[in-house]
Protein backbone atom coordinates (compact mmCIF):
# COMPACT_ATOMS: atom_id res chain seq x y z
CA UNK A 1 0.00 0.00 0.00
CA UNK A 2 1.34 3.42 -0.93
CA UNK A 3 0.85 5.81 1.66
CA UNK A 4 0.20 9.37 1.31
CA UNK A 5 2.34 12.85 1.30
CA UNK A 6 -0.03 13.82 4.22
CA UNK A 7 0.31 10.75 6.32
CA UNK A 8 3.75 10.60 6.27
CA UNK A 9 4.09 14.14 7.31
CA UNK A 10 1.74 13.77 10.21
CA UNK A 11 3.90 11.26 11.48
CA UNK A 12 6.87 13.45 11.24
CA UNK A 13 4.98 15.72 13.26
CA UNK A 14 3.72 13.50 16.13
CA UNK A 15 7.26 11.93 16.16
CA UNK A 16 8.79 15.72 16.80
CA UNK A 17 6.23 16.21 19.56
CA UNK A 18 8.20 13.31 21.57
CA UNK A 19 5.82 10.27 20.78
CA UNK A 20 6.32 6.59 20.43
CA UNK A 21 6.17 4.26 17.72
CA UNK A 22 3.26 2.47 19.89
CA UNK A 23 1.15 6.22 20.13
CA UNK A 24 1.69 7.19 17.15
CA UNK A 25 0.91 4.07 15.02
CA UNK A 26 -2.93 4.61 17.34
CA UNK A 27 -3.23 8.49 16.53
CA UNK A 28 -2.91 7.91 12.96
CA UNK A 29 -3.79 4.38 12.15
CA UNK A 30 -0.79 3.31 10.64
CA UNK A 31 0.94 0.37 11.57
CA UNK A 32 3.73 0.50 14.62
CA UNK A 33 6.43 -0.94 12.16
CA UNK A 34 5.66 1.36 9.52
CA UNK A 35 6.50 4.21 12.10
CA UNK A 36 9.40 2.55 12.97
CA UNK A 37 10.52 2.30 9.79
CA UNK A 38 9.25 6.35 8.69
CA UNK A 39 11.38 7.34 12.25
CA UNK A 40 14.64 6.02 10.73
CA UNK A 41 14.23 7.21 7.04
CA UNK A 42 11.68 8.41 4.80
CA UNK A 43 10.22 5.64 2.12
CA UNK A 44 10.33 5.62 -1.16
CA UNK A 45 7.59 6.47 -2.83
CA UNK A 46 4.54 8.67 -1.59
CA UNK A 47 1.41 9.65 -3.05
CA UNK A 48 0.15 12.68 -3.61
CA UNK A 49 -3.42 13.06 -4.11
CA UNK A 50 -3.53 16.57 -3.47
CA UNK A 51 -0.58 18.10 -5.75
CA UNK A 52 -1.14 16.21 -9.76
CA UNK A 53 1.94 17.93 -10.88
CA UNK A 54 3.91 15.63 -8.47
CA UNK A 55 5.85 12.65 -9.42
CA UNK A 56 4.66 10.90 -6.04
CA UNK A 57 8.33 10.13 -4.37
CA UNK A 58 9.79 11.68 -1.91
CA UNK A 59 13.15 12.81 -2.86
CA UNK A 60 16.51 12.40 -1.01
CA UNK A 61 18.08 15.00 -2.38
CA UNK A 62 21.69 14.72 -0.02
CA UNK A 63 21.76 11.06 -2.04
CA UNK A 64 22.11 12.89 -5.50
CA UNK A 65 25.12 13.04 -7.11
CA UNK A 66 26.23 16.85 -5.99
CA UNK A 67 29.08 17.51 -8.93
CA UNK A 68 27.14 16.19 -11.50
CA UNK A 69 23.77 18.35 -10.44
CA UNK A 70 24.89 21.62 -10.11
CA UNK A 71 27.05 21.20 -13.56
CA UNK A 72 23.22 20.34 -15.02
CA UNK A 73 21.57 22.56 -12.94
CA UNK A 74 23.78 25.03 -14.33
CA UNK A 75 22.99 24.39 -17.73
CA UNK A 76 19.35 23.45 -16.94
CA UNK A 77 19.10 28.02 -16.27
CA UNK A 78 21.06 28.87 -19.27
CA UNK A 79 19.60 26.44 -22.12
CA UNK A 80 17.42 23.97 -20.79
CA UNK A 81 13.91 23.83 -20.54
CA UNK A 82 11.53 20.38 -19.17
CA UNK A 83 8.31 19.79 -21.50
CA UNK A 84 5.39 17.80 -20.42
CA UNK A 85 4.24 14.69 -22.17
CA UNK A 86 0.77 11.88 -21.68
CA UNK A 87 2.85 10.62 -18.65
CA UNK A 88 6.09 11.94 -18.53
CA UNK A 89 8.35 15.07 -18.78
CA UNK A 90 11.31 15.40 -20.40
CA UNK A 91 14.47 17.48 -19.84
CA UNK A 92 16.36 19.17 -22.96
CA UNK A 93 19.61 21.26 -23.11
CA UNK A 94 20.49 22.95 -25.74
CA UNK A 95 23.58 22.62 -26.73
CA UNK A 96 25.76 24.55 -29.66
CA UNK A 97 27.21 21.71 -31.98
CA UNK A 98 30.56 22.94 -32.48
CA UNK A 99 31.33 21.92 -28.32
CA UNK A 100 30.65 18.03 -28.81
CA UNK A 101 32.51 17.66 -25.23
CA UNK A 102 30.21 19.72 -23.72
CA UNK A 103 27.35 17.67 -25.28
CA UNK A 104 29.40 14.52 -24.27
CA UNK A 105 29.62 15.72 -20.50
CA UNK A 106 25.68 16.79 -19.73
CA UNK A 107 24.84 13.94 -21.04
CA UNK A 108 27.48 12.19 -18.23
CA UNK A 109 25.74 14.57 -15.31
CA UNK A 110 22.18 13.35 -16.44
CA UNK A 111 23.58 9.64 -16.46
CA UNK A 112 24.90 9.96 -13.05
CA UNK A 113 21.38 11.57 -11.62
CA UNK A 114 19.87 8.66 -13.64
CA UNK A 115 22.20 5.72 -13.83
CA UNK A 116 19.39 3.04 -15.00
CA UNK A 117 18.77 5.19 -17.62
CA UNK A 118 21.24 6.63 -20.86
CA UNK A 119 19.98 10.44 -22.07
CA UNK A 120 20.22 11.08 -25.64
CA UNK A 121 21.03 13.54 -28.10
CA UNK A 122 18.51 14.70 -31.11
CA UNK A 123 20.77 16.25 -33.62
CA UNK A 124 19.41 19.51 -35.21
CA UNK A 125 20.15 20.54 -39.00
CA UNK A 126 20.70 24.33 -37.86
CA UNK A 127 23.85 24.51 -35.23
CA UNK A 128 22.43 23.06 -32.18
CA UNK A 129 21.74 19.73 -30.25
CA UNK A 130 19.67 18.97 -27.61
CA UNK A 131 20.56 16.11 -25.17
CA UNK A 132 17.37 15.09 -23.47
CA UNK A 133 16.32 12.87 -20.77
CA UNK A 134 12.72 11.24 -19.93
CA UNK A 135 11.53 11.35 -16.61
CA UNK A 136 8.03 12.05 -14.46
CA UNK A 137 10.87 13.45 -11.23
CA UNK A 138 12.64 16.44 -13.61
CA UNK A 139 9.47 19.39 -12.03
CA UNK A 140 11.13 18.04 -8.67
CA UNK A 141 14.91 17.88 -9.26
CA UNK A 142 14.86 20.98 -10.91
CA UNK A 143 11.70 23.16 -9.43
CA UNK A 144 12.81 26.20 -11.25
CA UNK A 145 10.24 24.80 -13.79
CA UNK A 146 7.43 27.07 -14.81
CA UNK A 147 5.09 28.20 -17.29
CA UNK A 148 7.41 31.19 -19.82
CA UNK A 149 10.36 31.87 -20.14
CA UNK A 150 12.16 31.85 -17.24
CA UNK A 151 13.14 35.71 -17.17
CA UNK A 152 9.66 36.44 -16.56
CA UNK A 153 9.61 34.38 -13.30
CA UNK A 154 10.93 34.41 -10.48
CA UNK A 155 13.97 32.27 -9.98
CA UNK A 156 15.37 31.33 -6.72
CA UNK A 157 16.92 27.81 -5.45
CA UNK A 158 15.66 25.48 -2.87
CA UNK A 159 17.36 25.26 0.33
CA UNK A 160 18.60 21.49 -0.51
CA UNK A 161 19.91 23.28 -4.08
CA UNK A 162 21.81 25.94 -2.37
CA UNK A 163 23.46 23.28 -0.29
CA UNK A 164 24.74 21.90 -3.36
CA UNK A 165 25.99 24.73 -5.23
CA UNK A 166 27.32 25.73 -2.41
CA UNK A 167 29.57 22.41 -2.29
CA UNK A 168 29.76 22.39 -6.30
CA UNK A 169 30.43 26.23 -6.83
CA UNK A 170 32.76 25.61 -9.47
CA UNK A 171 30.47 22.68 -11.15
CA UNK A 172 27.84 25.39 -11.21
CA UNK A 173 29.78 28.14 -12.81
CA UNK A 174 31.13 26.02 -15.59
CA UNK A 175 27.58 25.13 -15.87
CA UNK A 176 26.06 28.38 -16.56
CA UNK A 177 29.44 29.25 -18.85
CA UNK A 178 28.63 26.12 -20.97
CA UNK A 179 25.19 27.19 -21.65
CA UNK A 180 25.29 31.09 -21.84
CA UNK A 181 28.45 31.83 -21.45
CA UNK A 182 31.50 32.24 -23.31
CA UNK A 183 35.78 32.22 -23.10
CA UNK A 184 37.92 34.85 -25.43
CA UNK A 185 41.32 35.29 -26.19
CA UNK A 186 41.39 39.21 -26.29
CA UNK A 187 44.04 41.23 -28.36
CA UNK A 188 44.59 43.94 -25.66
CA UNK A 189 47.21 46.50 -28.01
CA UNK A 190 49.25 43.16 -28.79
CA UNK A 191 49.10 41.72 -25.26
CA UNK A 192 46.56 38.55 -25.64
CA UNK A 193 44.55 38.61 -21.83
CA UNK A 194 41.75 35.95 -21.44
CA UNK A 195 38.04 37.06 -20.52
CA UNK A 196 34.99 35.24 -19.27
CA UNK A 197 31.46 36.26 -20.34
CA UNK A 198 28.36 35.28 -19.42
CA UNK A 199 24.64 36.74 -20.71
CA UNK A 200 21.59 36.09 -19.48
CA UNK A 201 18.13 38.53 -19.84
CA UNK A 202 16.88 36.86 -16.40
CA UNK A 203 18.09 38.83 -13.48
CA UNK A 204 17.75 36.17 -10.33
CA UNK A 205 20.09 33.66 -12.87
CA UNK A 206 22.62 37.01 -13.18
CA UNK A 207 22.37 36.76 -9.35
CA UNK A 208 22.78 32.97 -8.78
CA UNK A 209 25.78 33.32 -11.09
CA UNK A 210 27.51 36.18 -9.37
CA UNK A 211 26.81 34.68 -5.91
CA UNK A 212 28.59 31.81 -6.80
CA UNK A 213 31.71 33.74 -8.38
CA UNK A 214 31.62 35.47 -4.76
CA UNK A 215 31.26 32.78 -2.63
CA UNK A 216 34.69 30.92 -5.18
CA UNK A 217 36.45 34.55 -4.57
CA UNK A 218 36.42 34.93 -8.41
CA UNK A 219 35.90 39.45 -9.00
CA UNK A 220 33.45 40.38 -11.65
CA UNK A 221 31.69 43.07 -13.20
CA UNK A 222 28.65 44.23 -15.27
CA UNK A 223 29.80 45.04 -18.58
CA UNK A 224 26.10 45.24 -19.78
CA UNK A 225 22.58 45.11 -18.10
CA UNK A 226 22.40 41.12 -19.18
CA UNK A 227 26.44 41.12 -19.25
CA UNK A 228 28.69 40.01 -16.33
CA UNK A 229 32.45 40.12 -17.00
CA UNK A 230 35.19 38.15 -15.63
CA UNK A 231 38.49 40.20 -16.67
CA UNK A 232 40.86 40.70 -14.22
CA UNK A 233 44.47 38.54 -14.66
CA UNK A 234 43.54 37.06 -11.31
CA UNK A 235 39.85 36.22 -11.77
CA UNK A 236 40.44 34.62 -15.55
CA UNK A 237 43.44 32.78 -14.28
CA UNK A 238 41.27 30.99 -11.35
CA UNK A 239 38.19 30.25 -13.83
CA UNK A 240 40.79 28.54 -16.42
CA UNK A 241 41.80 26.42 -13.60
CA UNK A 242 38.39 24.31 -13.90
CA UNK A 243 36.55 25.76 -17.00
CA UNK A 244 39.29 26.46 -19.73
CA UNK A 245 38.01 26.41 -23.01
CA UNK A 246 34.74 24.90 -24.34
CA UNK A 247 36.76 22.59 -27.41
CA UNK A 248 38.78 21.04 -24.54
CA UNK A 249 37.64 17.41 -22.93
CA UNK A 250 35.92 18.14 -19.73
CA UNK A 251 35.91 15.47 -17.34
CA UNK A 252 32.98 15.30 -14.71
CA UNK A 253 35.50 14.71 -11.84
CA UNK A 254 39.05 16.50 -11.09
CA UNK A 255 38.25 19.43 -13.53
CA UNK A 256 41.23 20.81 -13.35
CA UNK A 257 43.62 23.03 -16.51
CA UNK A 258 46.82 23.95 -16.63
CA UNK A 259 46.51 26.82 -19.32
Amino acid sequence: MTRSVEEFEKVQQLIAEGLNDCAVARDTGIPRTTVRDWRRRPPRRLSHPSDPLSCGVVHDFDSLHAASYAYLLGMYLGDGCISKASRTDTLRVTCDKRYPTIIARCRLAIDALFPRQRAGVYWRRSGCADVYQCSKHWPCLLPQHGPGRKHLRKIALEPWQQKIVDGEAEEFVMGLIHSDGCRVVANDRGVLSVRYHFSNRSEDIIGLFTAALDHLGITWRRSDKHTVSIYRKAATARMDEFIGPKDLAVPLNGVHYTT
